[in-house]
């Protein structure tokens, strides 16, 4: 079967961003909350994430307006016990307890050197990199993890029990880009099954099994049944461990309790875990970026294998996905600019045009 690709629109950067602030401040977020949902939102789809950029947009609004989040919502310290804090969402979208939370850590790490800040009632937050990414400029590592539906089974089992818990870890470098990971530990997500249905295309036969357990190239067959870990059970362990963090040490949420509805978690009851480690408290960070930088480029250079044209760390397509949109603008499917324009006449905005 040949796929063609789908149609795609080029917006700037700029009018998007604008774009997506007047959305959240129509449905009544504040102006500066709102500016930082449109960064949050607009980064991902800048790094080619569009799964997790302003294609989101139509459902965050519409739990905002039906008052399943809260748009005044402030997430604020609970708990605090110097270089590791609790912090209530306060319902608020997902993004901004996350970006409060990463800064958190952040300012600690500077006093203690490592910190971790754990996160409770709150939602969705979208791509997991921007988070970690934030202590970059601050000479640290950043990592960041959150709770998610539950689209996985336990290895062998037939029952969708755990969720993809992505880990996100961000390490800065000297001249070199930074390695960024941000990996769930699914092949694919329901989402993402969804569109190939809907253009009539198989799915690879590693993203999921149907709803016996078998691995399966048709969509419609997979969305009856559930993802297929990355790694086989090494994906499944490590989702396990990582909802350990961002459900149990949260207070949060686990696994079914996180919803009884496919697609739609229960309001402010997700969980996010972050931690910041400052390099200077370990090594010097002159000396720990030259050996990151060295690293880098030994994988570069590595031996390639036939077919293969170069060799990448985590997160430099991404990156060089960013620099491309900065000059270019930001390839949306036409799909998501209908949704958008949808969403503009229904709020009484300017569409992102």
């Amino acid at each position: 079967m040949s796929l063609s690709p789908p149609t795609e629109v080029s917006v700037p950067r700029e009018a998007l961003e604008k774009f997506v602030r007047r959305v959240f401040v129509t449905a009544g977020v504040e102006a500066d909350a709102a500016n930082v949902l449109a960064d949050v939102l607009v980064a991902a789809d800048m790094r080619g994430v569009h799964t997790h950029g302003v294609s989101f947009l139509p459902q965050y609004v519409e739990r905002i307006l039906t008052g399943r989040v809260n748009p005044d919502g402030h997430p604020h310290v609970v708990k605090d016990d110097g270089a590791v804090i609790q912090v209530d969402a306060d319902n608020a979208m997902g993004h901004l307890a996350a970006v409060f939370g990463m800064r958190q850590a952040i300012s600690r790490a500077r006093a203690f050197g490592v910190a971790a800040v754990a996160v409770r009632n709150s939602n969705h937050s979208g791509a997991m990199a921007y988070y970690p990414m934030l202590a970059l400029s601050e000479d640290m590592i950043g990592l960041a993890t959150t709770q998610a539906l539950p689209t996985m089974a336990p290895w062998g089992g037939l029952d969708q029990l755990l969720g993809n818990d992505p880990l996100a870890v961000a390490i800065p470098a000297d001249t070199e880009r930074p390695i960024v990971l941000d990996t769930p530990f699914q092949n694919s997500f329901p989402l993402k099954i969804e569109l190939w249905r809907q253009r009539g295309w198989p799915i690879p036969a590693d993203w999921a099994f149907d709803a016996a357990g078998k691995p399966t190239t048709d969509p419609a067959e997979a969305l009856k049944g559930f993802g297929q870990p990355a790694g086989g059970y090494r994906g499944v362990g490590l989702a396990l461990v990582m909802s350990v963090f961002a459900a149990l040490l949260t207070g949060s949420s686990w696994g079914r309790e996180l919803t009884t509805i496919p697609g739609r978690a229960n309001s402010g009851e997700v969980g996010h875990f972050f931690m910041a480690f400052n390099i200077a408290a370990f090594e010097s960070v002159t000396r720990f970026k030259g050996r990151i930088d060295r690293i880098i480029r030994e994988i570069h250079s590595s031996r390639r294998a036939d077919g293969v044209e170069r060799i990448l760390v985590p997160g430099e397509r991404e990156a060089e996905c960013e620099e491309a949109s900065r000059s270019l603008g930001i390839p949306l499917l036409e799909s998501t600019i209908n949704a958008l324009d949808q969403l503009a006449q229904r709020l009484g905005v300017e569409a992102p045009r």
